[in-house]
């Protein structure tokens, strides 16, 4: 079971660890951020364009399928 004490004690180890990381710039966080946002754009003009195509295809089935019932 976990007590008070061990809850303090690792938020004390959690701190000394916190004190170790080399956090990045503010040029490497923006550098970071910008490839980001631009691998998210990629991926959403590509799943929009999938979901498109997908989309009349389903359509155009849908019709067929409804012209011959």
């Amino acid at each position: 079971m976990i007590t008070i004490n061990d809850a303090i004690q690792f938020v004390r180890e959690v701190r000394i660890e916190l004190t170790k990381v080399t956090w990045p710039s503010t040029q490497e966080f923006l550098g970071s951020m910008l490839v980001v946002f631009i691998f998210v754009c990629f991926f959403v003009l590509y799943l929009g364009s999938v979901d498109l195509v997908l989309n009349k295809i389903a359509k155009q089935l849908f019709q067929y399928a409804i012209y011959f019932a």
